[in-house]
């Protein structure tokens, strides 16, 4: 009789441990948006004030590249606008005098005609008075034009000096070193005094508050899922100790691919399955590259 409860009780021991439900769907690792910081002028570096693991933000100034050379060539351009304005024409003094000489040969033609019409002239004194009013004009006319294209000249000249000092401000901007994003320095790969040039990495840095646990599903599994849909996600820690966080999925895949071989899916070695994003919101202990598990 005892052996036989002793029988029965293994048997719904044994039932039991294989009715318990799985803990987790899928597992993955943590992942978060890494982005490199490379230089944007040739230089030496003047500073670099960070450190790898420094929580830095969007927008801070971290580094700054030499700016002597550009900002010389700024007072240079600025010098040289000054010239091109100390040069422009006072168009009003210079027309003066031409102006007042046709004034005065206006004079001389009204009177020339009021003789004429009394009889008391030649008409020849009226047609030379006539000719050299028309005279005056045209001198003033080029006079005026001939002003009018040193002025534009200058003008152009002075506009394209603020294209340059605008460029040069522009290159000025990239000899400082921003953060495009706010996050962890994972990596940094140059020193303060080092001579860095255009396009050469600086330095790391991860979104290591909004990341993301990227698992695998089979075929089976994903009809059940769907972006937007909350999820359960462990961080595994070994030895059995795990931290729990509520994630949602961000992205599925339009595409299978081939088990990777560090992943265990639902079928464990399913041949074909499809990788998953869970948007987790990280409080400092979930770190890049940890083992975790997703519960749909």
């Amino acid at each position: 009789m005892n052996r036989l409860l002793l029988l029965a009780c293994t048997v719904l021991m044994l039932s039991a441990c294989g009715n318990k439900e799985k803990e987790y769907d899928a597992t993955g690792t943590f992942e978060a948006t890494e982005t490199t910081v490379f230089a944007e002028q040739s230089g030496a570096l003047l500073a670099l004030n960070i450190n790898e693991g420094d929580i830095i933000s969007q927008g801070q100034e971290v580094g700054c590249v030499d700016t002597t050379q550009i900002w010389l060539k700024i007072q240079q351009l600025r010098a040289t606008k000054k010239v091109y304005q100390s040069q422009k024409p006072d168009m009003e003094k210079q027309i003066a005098a031409t102006r007042q000489q046709l004034a005065k040969a206006q004079t001389e033609q009204q009177r020339y005609k009021e003789l004429v019409a009394d009889g008391a002239a030649p008409g020849k004194m009226l047609d030379d008075a006539t000719s050299q009013v028309q005279v005056i004009k045209r001198q003033l006319d080029a006079q005026i034009s001939s002003l009018n294209t040193t002025l534009s000249t200058l003008n152009s000249q002075m506009a394209a000096t603020d294209v340059q000092v605008s460029q040069l401000y522009e290159e000025l901007r990239k000899c400082h070193v921003v953060s495009p994003i706010s996050g962890t320095v994972l990596e940094k790969y140059v020193e303060q005094g080092e001579f860095v040039a255009t396009g050469k990495p600086l330095l790391k840095i991860a979104d290591t508050e909004n990341m993301f646990i990227r698992a695998y599903v089979t075929s089976t599994q994903l009809q059940n899922i769907k972006v937007g849909q909350k999820t359960k996600v462990f961080a595994d820690y070994g030895n059995g100790d795990k931290k729990e966080y509520e994630g949602r999925v961000s992205w599925i895949s339009s595409r299978s691919e081939f088990t990777p071989k560090t992943i265990l899916t639902d079928n464990e070695r399913a041949d074909l399955v499809y990788a998953v994003k869970v948007a987790v919101k990280n409080d400092g202990y979930a770190k890049i590259g940890m083992y975790g598990e997703v519960k749909f």
